[in-house]
């Protein structure tokens, strides 16, 4: 294995947001990852899915929501993984990107966004304000088995993990459980988030735990708001999907062309709305400043009834009816008779009204002039900027989604054709099997950390160079103590069967098998003494680390291996 392949593969073990930006293969590899485990397969068995088999997709999926909401948290403890050096991860990754191209997309490296991150203070709003200088966080993304252990962690009682966690959880669960293929399922990262596209009805996007659908998304509640974030005010930077992926600053991409233009149309139809009533209510509500200029004229009792906006939408607060949806009658009747008008309000435009001149006169939003009358027949009411109005509201109903620039180089590659009917056991045996032809499905092994289909070189390199949790949990501790402390930690792994946990999963979940304790060992003894010569020999069912003295561990994995660790060197006896 060479220097180039040694970094991906070890950067497919340890699953960093910075990795997966510069291998962008990785993506892919930690859902085909999360597919092949047996975690997500359990699912199958909850009582909630049982009782949906011969239902719809889409009300699988519906319901995959709910129980991803129950089970996880979102996570953006930006130490869970601890720290590292910014100058370190730049020379690190400079054969791959020049430095000042990756700061151009990588919040981690200087990246502040658009001009809507410049008003809220990115650094601050993700906590990257509170690191000084060249120390910045480790963001790494967790397999399924990880997020689950975070049930081990203080202060958690369900599961959790950040944004591309949970992006591949659901791609995952949503071919295992929900039966979506694959080709369905698109992966969207842009600097600072994570999020799918699933080609069901008209398009959902997951958000971290959270389904979004097209009505949802133009809803202007507050959750929607900020589930658009991202792909109203950033670039696209990777798009994977089972054909292969494209990066926004490679010159060659492996996703499938016509995928890819399939996906372009999808996610632009999704993220446009005609200006229909409902749709300008979803505007003022998101919009509330606005409201003061506007009422809703309705019938009542057979008579005309005036309501100012903001009082409307006031009334929409807790409760479950929302103005101009097939719940507008119920919401009406919830309203005080005192905050009913019997006469128009002579300062306010009907909503009603607007929308009978958007119809008769057939405005386009997405035309100049047809902006420029709707913003003359609305500025005697909107008196400080009606075109300003009328740009937002524009800006509202459409987003340009700034995808990676189709003009690549399109180099086909074997897809990953896998099939919802496929047992786990099926699929693994169909990954094997392209592991030569397809590098996704190759990586896909060393995310999955089964020690009997991969090389231990790049899982060593991984847990000794980035896992500094460990190392910190033990400053204060002479070695003798930390033996003692490793060998005194449950000894069940977050793993199962032949697969392994890095040390900073041993130090985070206070669990581990006894391989798993010995390379947490092994990490911080080499940390303290980096050229101190050091073995770590398992021959089954104990592992010995050997320094200055031997460090023995019981192991139940039944994995046999040797491997020596001098300086940065790392050899592996039989590879």
């Amino acid at each position: 294995m060479n220097f180039d392949n040694l970094e991906k593969y070890s950067s497919a073990v340890t699953l960093s947001d910075m990795e997966i930006f510069v291998f962008p293969e990785l993506m892919y590899s930690l859902v085909l990852a999360n597919i092949m485990s047996p975690a997500i397969w359990k699912w199958r068995d909850e009582e909630t899915f049982q009782k949906l088999k011969g239902k719809s997709t889409y009300r699988r999926l519906m319901r995959m929501r709910q129980f991803v909401m129950d089970e996880y948290e979102f996570n953006l403890d930006l130490n869970t993984w601890g720290l590292t050096h910014k100058d370190t991860e730049m020379s690190r990754f400079s054969d791959y990107i020049a430095p000042d191209r990756i700061a151009e997309s990588n919040a981690l490296f200087g990246y502040t966004g658009d001009q809507y991150y410049f008003d809220v203070d990115i650094r601050r709003h993700f906590g990257l304000d509170q690191y000084e200088g060249d120390i910045i966080p480790y963001w790494k993304t967790e397999t399924v088995e990880a997020m689950n252990a975070f049930r081990l962690r203080d202060g958690y009682e369900v599961g959790a993990g950040e944004c591309v966690s949970l992006s591949t959880l659901y791609a995952a669960a949503a071919f295992i459980v929900c039966g979506i293929p694959l080709d369905d399922i698109y992966m969207v990262l842009t600097p600072l988030h994570s999020q799918n596209f699933i080609d069901i009805n008209e398009g959902i996007i997951t958000n971290n735990r959270r389904l979004v659908t097209k009505p949802m998304w133009f809803n202007g509640t507050e959750i929607s708001d900020k589930a658009q974030r991202a792909i109203r005010n950033e670039q696209v930077t990777i798009v994977a999907h089972n054909s292969g992926h494209i990066h926004c600053m490679y010159d060659e991409a492996t996703i499938n062309q016509k995928q890819y233009q399939k996906l372009d149309s999808l996610l632009r139809r999704y993220l446009d709305a005609p200006l229909t009533h409902l749709n300008f209510a979803n505007f003022l509500r998101s919009y509330g400043k606005y409201q003061k200029a506007f009422q809703f004229c309705r019938h009542r009792r057979d008579e005309r009834m005036f309501v100012k906006a903001e009082t409307l939408f006031g009334y929409e607060h807790g409760s479950r009816f929302r103005i101009y949806d097939e719940t507008f009658d119920k919401l009406l009747n919830d309203v005080e008779e005192e905050d009913f008008e019997v006469y128009k309000i002579s300062d306010r435009l009907c909503c009603e009204q607007l929308m009978a001149f958007v119809d008769y006169e057939k405005i386009n939003i997405r035309k100049p002039e047809d902006r420029k009358k709707l913003a003359v027949f609305i500025a005697p009411f909107v008196k400080e900027d009606a075109e300003q109005c009328v740009e937002d509201l524009a800006v509202f109903l459409h987003i340009d989604p700034r995808l990676p620039d189709s003009k690549k180089i399109f180099q086909a590659i074997e897809p990953i054709q896998l099939k919802p009917e496929w047992s786990r056991e099926e699929i693994i045996d169909y990954l094997e099997s392209i592991r030569d032809k397809n590098i996704t499905a190759d990586l896909a092994f060393y995310a999955y950390r089964d020690m009997t289909r991969c090389q231990w070189k790049p899982f060593v390199k991984a847990a000794v160079e980035r896992c500094p949790v460990s190392i910190e949990a033990h400053t204060d501790d002479s070695i003798e103590q930390v033996y003692g402390q490793l060998k005194a930690l449950a000894d069940e792994s977050i793993y199962d069967g032949t697969r392994l946990a890095q040390p900073d999963e041993v130090a985070n979940y206070k669990t581990g098998d006894g391989l798993e304790k010995a390379f947490t060992f092994a990490n911080i003894l080499h940390n303290r003494q980096p050229q101190l010569p050091l073995k770590i020999i398992a021959d089954g069912k104990t592992v010995t680390v050997k320094a200055d003295t031997d460090y023995t561990f019981e192991t139940a994995k039944n994995l046999q291996t040797h491997i020596r660790i001098d300086g940065d060197s790392y050899k592996v006896d039989g590879e």
